[in-house]
């Protein structure tokens, strides 16, 4: 602080050197060069020396040399001025707490973190750690660590210090959560189950075999600095950020008093004055800033006044001491006086005696008497210690040969002087005694200046008493109020009180932040005898009074219209009294003995010192002084403000917190601290703080927008006249700068939302590029009342979009190198490039999708003009690569898959601009490849059915099978394209339900002819086995019908009914083979039935074969005729039906052929025996015929047919006649049928 009496021209210059060494350190990097010294005294130097100077380029180097350590010089002691302004913020806040309600900020990633993740998933994958896993959770990491580990915008965001493992983790957690909803339910196992047990394994991998979150090498300020630090932890961070060493921070600390808060507390009394009549002094000057309107000035001066008016109810809004009651009256009276703060007389607030009534404790311990000798060894001694108003306390009993104790006594008093009285009592032995006897008593006079420390005191003892030399050890501690800030012993004269010099007991009371009292005081008085309140009050040293009798070391308390002279008895003790008196009054000059000032100015001038002597002395030393003493309202603390925030940041962005630019809560608590003692602008302040955090974001930090959004709101408003702090008043400067921080903040933010996939990976930080969008209508606000029409905001983010799918896509070609690719490359590896370039881009547009809707969800039809615009780019890529592909190459069918299976489900993009030009290119292909396979197709049907082999494959023959699979894969192919324009699609799929039908059609006739002919080409005779030719024909014409409902089949109008031909025709060809083959068979057991009719009576074979039998049984012994016909006969049937049901495909097909057979069969047999109703049967045809009925019965029984055919009307016709036959060759010839017959009984094998 300077000296008053230094002269106008000191001062002027000392105060435009310090505001100048602000504004160089506070300009930033482009203006923290000095100017060069002048050009004529450097001159005069050169000329001087120019016969033997060196190089220019060596004077050069040294001349930058000499200005780089001047400003460096400058620099360290602007750090250390601004270092002591932040102390006392941290020693005595009376504004800002820090704020507990911050959100708490998570530790961000390294580039070594995030190596070592990386190579922590890349363990697991390998398999290389003990975590059971399923496949499905292995390829969710899969594709976490392809596409999201690995990604360079992850490392470039880690990079800049925005990413934290909370980050990491939400990231695969949204992807899980997709994966998860796409997987099927399990009966007994929840979704939510399985994304808690995935989250597990990833926490576990994540933390591999120790935690890297928790290095316990960090920096233990950094670790707790997200919490509410304490005074000691302030000032270490604060010394990292501005650079001090502790050796500096001790020495100020000392200097400055910062563990005093009556020191501090009044150094705020000082300052706030100061700034009140710098405001006064501007207001008579008219010296301004300059304001928007002229109306301003006035308006800005109480402004000033009402923050300082507002700055000493905060200061007097703190305790004096622990709730004292007077503390409380005399707030109460303080805030009720709204013109407490001015200057005058008039306004003071009277003090009563009753308010500075003070509260004393004291402590009496007694430790022993000596010298007691007239009592007895054995008798019992004791004392008893009273504060005279009090009550009275006794010891324990002692014997008198041990007179010791230790007893304490605790007493409470309001007398500042209180009278102790101590006595020594032994117990009276007689009878009649009614009180012990007093041996001896001491009586003291403590203060709270008093030794605290046991001392002896010689005891009155009563006359005739033989302990002439009794002495008490005794100790008095008498504590001091935390509002009474010195007392002692004082010669005292003054005008209106203290008339009559004379010494006093006086006490300096702190009634509160802003009320003393000087107070003189009686012995057993609690209210002082006489007060004076030392508000207005200039107090000095003085030189002796002559007249005056009594004291040695004069000072006095000087105020307009009243002196009060002071005097003490030695020199400490007035320094004392003169530093209690100089913090009380709140005086901007600082008294110092006239001794000291000449010691340390011995030329003569006044020079301002620290308080402390000691501590003065220490600060010169090193140099410190000019610091702690300097005057806080004489610098320009909005430089020193900006000074400071950005070094805060910088030091804020490089801990170990993602804190995307938020302070700390200690940083906030300091900052709002100075801004609010030193009168920082809140305008000011965010101004700066814009300016700053454009800058970092700029340079690629990573800043959260909705504290850029928070600053900016609190800029427009106070510009705009919305006093969003109370200030009302714009200077023209904070227009200025708002005007230019708009435009620099709406091209960042431009540039961000074009950037929006770079600076905002992922979606990473949570809704950034949300709050960005918001923020971007913000600011193209042209007031805060008008809001701008959305149209606008929209052209603006169009246009974004636009650079964004440029930008996109440019980085993309240059991450997949198509560039230097397409230009030299074949057909083929130009269309793998293009298929490449395809699958990225679809990448890109399912991450935005995925990441960045939701931000983009007032406007969802601008992300799809985006999307449009990206593709149209790779349009010129795909087009290019399929003009190089060769006529007829359909290897580009892939690329059309893939792009439309992306396109087709997006509703924006859906038969948008792209896929329709993606249809157009593909639909000419489309139908050459379809004509292509259909004349394909009929050929190989022609060549294929001309040189089959009937062979059985699969479910046909070579030929049907090798048509279904080329039938089944053309539609599949088409079915695969899902082609998104729906007339179309349905074009193409009628197309090929109809080149089916035909196919089939033609393969059906084909087959049928060929089976006609090999039917015809075979023999009639029980010799006849069915080729597996005709089982493979048969099965080609029931899988025709089988593929005919899947290949031929459109639902409903004219082609349902047109394609429902083709069943017919498969239906009526199987009918028809099933008859021709059953007429095969049954002529076999017609050729049967034909042999037995030789045996017919009346027939000249029958009468010749009886003839010759009967002649020659007369002669020898001739066999009668065997059963060869029938075993051949059902031989043949038998293994032809084992034949059908092994070759042939169809059960149900199966079935009618064997009910026609077996109908068939009874109806020829029927037949021939109805045409020999009147002619009794041959018994050789009656045996053969009864064994053929009952084994056909009962082979086609066992081969499934249904007892309503078996048991048909014919089958009881031929069973009735072959009874009634049976039962007659059984009478009329003796030898019987031999066992044959006709009954369920019998026991015929084979």
């Amino acid at each position: 602080m300077l000296d008053p009496s230094s002269s106008e021209e000191e001062s002027d210059e000392l105060l435009e050197e310090e505001r100048r060494d602000v504004l160089v350190a506070a300009g930033g990097s482009s203006q923290r060069s000095l100017p060069p010294p002048p050009r004529d005294s450097r001159g005069r130097e050169a000329g001087a020396a120019r016969a033997a100077s060196p190089s220019p380029s060596v004077l050069s180097e040294g001349r930058e040399e000499q200005e780089r350590l001047q400003r460096e010089e400058r620099e360290k002691r602007l750090r250390l001025q601004l270092y002591v302004f932040i102390a006392r913020c941290i020693a005595h806040p009376f504004n800002a707490k820090q704020p507990t309600d911050m959100a708490r900020r998570q530790q961000k990633l390294n580039k070594q973190q995030l190596q070592i993740l990386k190579e922590r998933f890349q363990a697991f994958l390998n398999g290389e750690t003990q975590i059971v896993a399923d496949e499905a959770f292995c390829n969710a990491v899969r594709s976490y660590y392809e596409v999201f580990l690995k990604s360079d915008r992850v490392a470039r965001m880690v990079h800049s210090g925005g990413c934290s493992a909370s980050d990491f983790r939400d990231v695969f957690k949204k992807n899980i959560e997709k994966r998860v909803r796409s997987l099927p339910e399990i009966d007994g196992l929840s979704k939510e189950t399985v994304l808690s047990s995935w989250l597990a394994k990833y926490d576990a991998i994540y933390r591999g075999e120790e935690d890297f979150c928790k290095q316990p090498n960090r920096m233990a300020l950094s670790a707790v600095s997200e919490l509410i630090l304490s005074k000691e932890q302030l000032y270490e961070m604060f010394q990292q950020i501005l650079g001090i060493k502790k050796l500096e921070h001790q020495l100020i600390y000392n200097a400055c008093q910062l563990d005093n808060g009556d020191e501090q507390a009044a150094q705020i009394r000082r300052e706030l004055d100061g700034r009140l009549q710098l405001a006064e002094q501007m207001a008579r000057e008219r010296k301004f800033p300059k304001f928007v309107t002229r109306e301003m000035e006035n308006t800005y001066i109480e402004e000033l006044r009402s923050s300082v008016n507002l700055l000493m109810a905060n200061l007097e809004s703190l305790p004096v001491s622990k709730g004292g009651p007077e503390f409380k009256l005399q707030k109460l009276k303080r805030s009720q006086n709204s013109a407490f703060l001015d200057i005058g007389d008039e306004n003071e607030v009277q003090l009563s005696k009753s308010d500075v009534v003070l509260s004393f404790t004291l402590e009496i311990v007694i430790m022993e008497v000596q010298g007691l000798k007239s009592v007895a060894p054995n008798r019992i001694v004791y004392c008893t210690m009273e504060v005279e108003g009090g009550e009275k306390l006794q010891t324990d009993q002692a014997e008198a040969s041990r007179p010791q104790w230790g007893t304490q006594g605790d007493f409470t008093t309001t007398h500042p002087r209180p009278v102790v009285k101590v006595k020594l009592f032994t117990e009276s032995t007689g009878v009649l005694a009614l009180e012990d006897k007093e041996l001896g008593r001491v009586v003291l006079y403590p203060t709270s200046n008093s030794p605290k420390s046991p001392d002896l005191h010689k005891m009155i003892v009563p006359k005739n008493s033989q302990d002439s030399d009794l002495k008490i050890k005794l100790a008095v501690r008498m504590d001091k109020p935390p509002h009474m800030k010195h007392c002692g012993y004082l010669y005292a004269l003054g005008q209106k009180v203290w008339k009559r010099w004379k010494k006093r007991y006086f006490v300096l009371v702190q009634v509160s932040q802003y009320t003393f009292a000087m107070c003189s005081y009686r012995e057993k008085k609690s209210e002082p005898q006489e007060l004076m309140q030392l508000e207005g009050y200039t107090v000095d040293y003085t030189a002796p009074h002559t007249g005056l009798q009594g004291g040695r070391m004069f000072f006095n308390a000087v105020k307009e219209g009243d002196t009060v002279i002071f005097a003490s008895d030695d020199e400490q003790d007035r320094i004392l009294w003169v530093q209690a008196m100089y913090r009380a009054t709140g005086q901007s000059y600082k008294p110092i003995p006239a001794s000291q000032a000449q010691k340390m100015n011995p030329k003569g001038g006044n020079v301002n010192t620290e308080i402390s002597p000691h501590y003065a002395d220490r600060g010169q030393k090193h140099g410190m002084d000019e610091f702690i003493s300097a005057n806080p309202c004489k610098f320009d603390h909005a430089s020193l403000f900006r000074l400071l925030q950005r070094q805060t940041l910088d030091h804020r962005l490089n801990d170990s917190y993602s804190c995307l630019g938020w302070f700390s809560p200690g940083q906030v608590f300091v900052l709002d601290e100075y801004c609010a003692r030193y009168g920082v602008r809140g305008c000011h302040r965010h101004l700066c703080y814009l300016s700053e955090l454009i800058e970092h974001s700029e340079n690629g930090s990573v800043i959260d927008p909705t504290l850029l959004h928070y600053s900016f709101a609190f800029c427009a408003s106070h510009v705009h006249g919305n006093r969003p702090d109370g200030i009302g008043t714009v200077s023209v400067e904070e227009k200025e700068r708002f005007e230019e921080i708009k435009d620099r903040l709406s091209s960042l933010l431009e540039n961000q939302i074009s950037h929006f996939r770079y600076c905002f990976p992922f979606g990473r930080p949570e809704g950034a590029l949300k709050a960005t969008l918001s923020l971007l209508e913000r600011v193209l606000m042209k007031d805060i009342a008008t809001p701008i029409p959305a149209e606008e905001v929209k052209k603006v983010v169009r246009k974004c979009l636009e650079k964004a799918a440029l930008i996109n896509y440019t980085r993309l070609t240059e991450y997949a190198k198509i560039e230097e690719t397409m230009n030299q490359a074949t057909p083929s590896r130009k269309l793998e490039e293009v298929l490449h370039l395809a699958e990225l881009c679809i990448e890109v547009l399912q991450q935005n999708e995925e990441h960045h809707s939701e931000a983009f969800a007032w406007w969802p039809e601008l992300l799809a003009e985006h999307a449009e615009k990206f593709l149209s780019l790779y349009s010129v890529d795909m087009d290019s690569a399929l003009e190089a592909q060769p006529q007829d190459s359909w290897d580009s069918f892939p690329l059309f898959q893939l792009l439309n299976n992306a396109l087709r489900n997006d509703t924006f993009l859906c038969n948008g601009k792209f896929h329709k030009h993606l249809q157009e290119i593909f639909v000419p292909m489309v139908i050459r490849y379809i004509d292509l396979m259909e004349s394909s197709i009929a050929q190989s049907i022609h060549r294929g059915l001309e040189q089959e082999s009937w062979q059985p494959v699969n479910n046909g023959s070579a030929t049907s099978e090798d048509l279904f699979w080329k039938l089944d894969a053309l539609q599949m192919f088409v079915f695969d394209l899902h082609w998104p324009e729906p007339e179309f699609a349905s074009h193409l799929e009628q197309r090929l339900k109809l080149m089916a039908t035909d196919m089939i059609e033609a393969c059906v006739k084909r087959t049928r002819i060929a089976f006609e002919l090999k039917l015809q080409k075979m023999n009639k005779t029980t010799d006849l086995r069915i080729p597996s030719s005709l089982c493979t024909m048969f099965n080609v014409l029931v899988d025709a019908k089988k593929q005919t409902a899947k290949l031929c089949i459109l639902d409903g109008g004219q082609e349902q009914q047109y394609h429902s031909k083709i069943d017919d025709l498969v239906e009526e060809s199987v009918k028809e083979i099933i008859s021709l083959l059953v007429s095969k068979v049954v002529s076999v057991l017609e050729g049967v039935l034909s042999k037995l009719s030789r045996y017919d009576e009346g027939t000249f074979f029958s009468s010749l074969v009886s003839f010759t039998v009967k002649a020659a049984a007369k002669y020898v012994d001739v066999p009668k005729p065997g059963m060869d016909l029938a075993d051949t006969y059902i031989m043949f049937v038998r293994q032809n039906q084992d034949i059908l049901r092994e070759k042939v495909n169809e059960e149900m097909y199966i079935e009618k052929l064997f009910d026609q057979w077996y109908s068939n069969s009874m109806k020829v047999i029927c037949m021939w025996l109805a045409d020999r109703l009147d002619v009794q049967l041959h018994i050789y045809q009656l045996k053969t015929l009864i064994k053929i009925v009952k084994k056909t019965y009962r082979d086609f029984r066992l081969q499934g047919v249904l007892e309503g055919t078996l048991n048909s009307k014919t089958y009881d016709t031929v069973h009735s006649r072959l009874t009634v036959e049976e039962a007659t060759v059984s009478v009329t010839d003796g030898g019987g049928l031999q066992g044959i017959t006709m009954k369920d009984s019998d026991e015929e094998e084979g």
